[in-house]
């Protein structure tokens, strides 16, 4: 059975019970002042269903229904008293009401507006007054169907216990019903600017209802029912309800609001989006927005929108932040994305408090929000990647051929002014061909032409050529016909050409070998030797990361194992068509 279903049932029975109770006390028809009992009393329930329907998972409409229930409940043993009834359960029945009074005056304001205590420091509170309110019930159904001559004070031991009982029970319910509404007081005069009117609105409320429950009392102490018991019911009954309404839908505390439409005044419930609803919307903006950063902002724009909050922010573990709206005061929530790449964090929004629904929705962000800070990190370290390897050829020109080609300037120089004869023509011409040599090698670093020309295994084949250690390269011969795109084809080879460089520096092996595959839609490298090996989780890999990072972004992978003494086996892979 579902929550709502629940909640109406027992509004439902509440309300009914409530309307009962004064025809059984006052016969059909009743009085005219009667009917106004009948008009207010359900409205208390009313609300609560409202509350618990909305907010299932907030205690405080459900607090709502109980007490509408209790005084249901209540005023029936009430009306059957009225009628002669005397038995236990009547007693019980009646009984009821003293729970009403102890809800409304001490639970109603205590954890008002979200059903949760303000802090630890009111559980003693709780636990007084929730003794306190089952002392005066108990009290009050040994009284009832015992029928103790009080007014006589002809009372046994026993009799005077029961009444104490009682009478301890009621003064300590109104104790604390002061002590509770000072601390909503308290809690009024510190609340944050957006707070406030929720706040006053309950202060009202609660005054005048106890107000209402003093008149009450005076008008039982006089032994007759006067017009200002009847007023004080109905301002008991009235108030609080109707603060606890303009308080929800003036500040919106529960995406209820009053709407125009036309002449008339109507009731709007902001729908709340579902999880579903919320991922499946940002999946769709961020499938449009292939710029990371701003999948991050678009990332932050929704859970702005979605809480309703001034301002959100994603913010990365390297400090970087994006923030969607004016970013003012400190976070009221904030959740860690999952795998510590970063944080979400929202601000204070002006129609009340962040509830656990609102965690829950931004924790379910938090999963997207991963991926594109997954992106945006790939991103920023392709970009760094790119940049080091545009210093490195930049280095490698002004050191290298820059160097070699102003020496051969300088000596054809010194060869014309002096004539120079064969031997230095000769020396000179080998300088070219070495400096020639090198920028087909610093050329083949940016792209080897075999690459172009051939495809991926003829350039494999021409890198491993020149290793001066016994190395193979295997492939299908059906592959060393296909060809790829040059994002592919240049992400393996140099993936390739890195594994094997390092074989030789850092490895020292004496074979390698290279196979190249492609199946299943997968275009695979491996790369195995036979040298010193290393721990992989101690040893830093700049180069490889780099080229990780590549295929990564090419929707690959590339995974190393090795142990110390056991070699080296690189594993890496990209999907390819067909």
């Amino acid at each position: 059975m579902s929550s709502r279903l629940v909640a109406g049932l027992l509004a439902t029975i509440a309300g009914a019970s409530i309307v009962a109770g004064m025809f059984v006390a006052t016969g059909w028809p009743p009085p005219p002042s009667e009917w106004a009992f009948a008009i207010f009393g359900p409205v208390l329930s009313a609300l609560g269903w409202l509350l618990a329907a909305r907010r299932p998972e907030l205690r405080f409409g459900w607090l709502l229904i109980a007490c509408s229930l209790c005084l249901g409940l209540g005023l029936i043993g009430l009306g059957l008293t009225f009628r002669g009834a005397a038995n236990p359960l009547v007693s019980s029945l009646y009984a009821a009401t003293a729970a009403f009074y102890g809800l409304t005056w001490i639970f109603v304001p205590l954890l008002f507006p979200d059903g949760r205590l303000p802090s630890p420091r009111w559980r003693i509170v709780a636990w007084i007054s929730g003794a306190a309110i089952a002392m005066h019930a108990a009290g009050v159904v040994l009284i009832h169907h015992n029928r103790y001559d009080l007014a006589g004070l002809r009372l046994s031991a026993e009799e005077l216990a029961v009444s104490l009982l009682a009478g301890t029970g009621q003064f300590v319910t109104w104790v604390m019903a002061v002590v509770v509404f000072c601390g909503l007081v308290v809690r009024w005069r510190r609340s944050a600017r957006t707070e406030r009117g929720q706040y006053a609105w309950m202060v009202g409320g609660t005054v005048a209802t106890l107000a209402g429950g003093a008149l009450i009392m005076i008008d039982a102490f006089g032994g007759e029912v006067s017009a200002s018991g009847a007023v004080g019911a109905l301002v008991m009954l009235g108030s609080l309800p109707a603060a606890i309404g303009v308080a929800v839908v003036r500040h919106r505390l529960l995406d209820v609001r009053v709407g125009i439409r036309g002449s008339r005044l109507h009731l709007v419930f902001d729908v709340r989006p579902t999880v579903d609803e919320v991922l499946s919307d940002l999946g769709t903006a961020l499938d449009e927005t292939p710029e990371p950063v701003e999948q991050l902002g678009r990332v932050a724009a929704a859970v702005r929108t979605v809480l309703d909050t001034r301002w959100a922010a994603v913010t990365l573990e390297d400090g970087t932040r994006v923030v969607a709206g004016k970013e003012e005061g400190a976070a009221a929530l904030a959740v860690p994305v999952r795998g510590g790449l970063g944080r979400i964090e929202c601000g204070p929004r002006d129609t009340g408090p962040l509830t656990r629904v609102d965690r829950r929705l931004l924790e379910a962000l938090a999963v997207p929000a991963g991926l594109a800070i997954q992106s945006a990190g790939l991103v920023s370290r392709l970009v760094n990647a790119q940049e080091a390897e545009r210093r490195r050829i930049e280095r490698n020109i002004h050191d290298g051929v820059q160097q070699q080609l102003v020496a051969l300037i300088a000596g054809l120089e010194l060869a014309r002014a002096t004539g120079a004869g064969p031997e230095l023509l000769a020396q000179l011409r080998e300088q070219a061909r070495q400096t020639l040599a090198d920028l087909r090698e610093l050329a083949a670093g940016i792209h080897p032409s075999a690459l172009g020309q051939g495809g991926l295994v003829e350039a494999v084949e021409e890198r491993c050529a020149r290793l001066p250690v016994r190395t193979t390269v295997t492939s299908p011969p059906a592959l060393r016909a296909r060809r790829f795109s040059d994002e592919i084809e240049g992400a393996m080879y140099f993936t390739v050409s890195e594994a094997v460089a390092n074989a030789l520096k850092h490895a020292g092996a004496g074979t390698i070998e290279v196979r190249l595959s492609h199946a299943e839609g997968r275009l695979r490298a491996t790369v195995a030797d036979d040298g010193a090996g290393f721990d992989p989780r101690t040893t830093e890999r700049r180069g490889l990361a780099r080229l990780s990072d590549r295929l990564d972004a090419l929707g690959g992978n590339l995974d190393v194992h090795s142990e110390p003494g056991k070699g080296t086996r690189m594993n890496a892979w990209v999907p390819v068509d067909g």
